[in-house]
């Protein structure tokens, strides 16, 4: 008894002395990423005292662009950007939760928790900031996860007129339908409550530097990552725990939403173009952008052939091309 005693003990003060050095490490780990990589751009408050980050420039229609999961608005101002504000009023958010957005009001942000944002609410809350911000009849533009949330944006404008419904969308390999078997265990693991509480601030804390520049390798692939972008785009961001939390959760609770978001594409009737890259992994075209161009009339795709899931980076003549096209199918050119 008193053995069993004596190792329940030293278990405990292991596990102890480990959740401190973790939470130390994490804390670090944490100021050092946003010291790095701090707001570059305002923010907005939305019902239920949430904060919007954004950046906004140029003038002419507007635009509106929407990050992937894991990342951030920095992806869209490494490139293409700065490339539409000649011809668009471009504005760029961090999705809830990414970046510095806070999360959905409401939401169950613990550790033991598993709920994300759904499609419905990142739309709501991203729309309500862009109606704060005068956005009205914007192109809605999403990449990759922020597809989906682009998706949610134009069917919400089938319940009504309002000045902040999307007048055309476009999908830059964005996720879209419901997909066949399951996320596997980094999602399914880090999105429970034993990942939220243990596996994520160990991974926090302790994944090196070579992994989150291979996981941005990864998503390029077959291309290269552009020179610079991996410097840039603040990936360490992702890395700290409550974003870590957020994303994974949003990602694994997602599928069930794409089912029913589904069934409301065919009554979709505003221009959306679609770019997507044949060599997609991540997500394909054949499972998302191509079932969605043969259940939507007014859908328009455009395959890239050997391009992988960052087409608007590896291609974005191909980009202001497919928003360009938006614009102009909906009047706005």
């Amino acid at each position: 008894m008193k053995l069993a005693l004596k190792a329940l003990t030293v278990t405990a003060l292991t596990l102890g002395l480990g959740a401190i050095i973790t939470g130390c490490t994490d804390t670090y780990r944490d100021q050092a990423a946003e010291q790095a990589f701090p707001p570059i751009g305002q923010f907005v408050t939305v019902q239920g005292g949430a904060k919007v980050h954004y950046i906004q420039a140029g003038s002419g229609p507007d635009v509106v662009l929407i990050h992937g999961a894991g990342g951030n608005l920095r992806d869209f101002k490494f490139d293409l950007f700065d490339k539409l504000t000649d011809h668009y009023r471009v504005t760029a958010f961090d999705r809830p939760g990414l970046g510095y957005t806070d999360r959905f009001p409401g939401i169950d942000t613990g550790a033991l928790a598993t709920a994300g944002e759904s499609p419905l609410q990142q739309a709501t809350m991203l729309r309500e900031a862009a109606s704060q911000l005068g956005i009205t009849q914007p192109v809605v533009v999403g990449h990759s996860m922020g597809g989906i949330v682009a998706y949610e944006w134009a069917l919400m404008g089938l319940q009504g007129d309002n000045d902040v419904n999307a007048a055309a969308m476009v999908s830059f390999a964005g996720v879209a339908m419901p997909w066949p078997g399951g996320l596997g265990p980094y999602y399914t693991v880090n999105a429970s409550a034993l990942g939220g509480a243990v596996t994520i601030p160990l991974i926090s804390a302790l994944v090196p530097t070579s992994k989150v520049e291979g996981a941005i390798e990864g998503a390029f692939a077959p291309q290269p990552a552009p020179a610079g972008y991996a410097d840039y785009i603040g990936a360490a961001l992702a890395l700290r725990p409550e974003t870590f939390r957020a994303n994974v959760r949003q990602v694994n609770s997602l599928r069930p939403y794409a089912v029913e978001m589904a069934k409301l594409y065919p009554d979709l009737t505003l221009p959306i173009e679609i770019l997507h890259g044949t060599a997609d992994t991540t997500v394909p075209i054949d499972i998302h952008s191509e079932k969605v161009a043969a259940l939507v009339k007014s859908a328009h795709l455009t395959r890239l052939d050997g391009v992988g899931h960052m087409p608007h980076h590896v291609d974005p003549a191909a980009a202001i091309d497919a928003i360009d096209r938006a614009a102009a199918r909906a009047g706005l050119r």
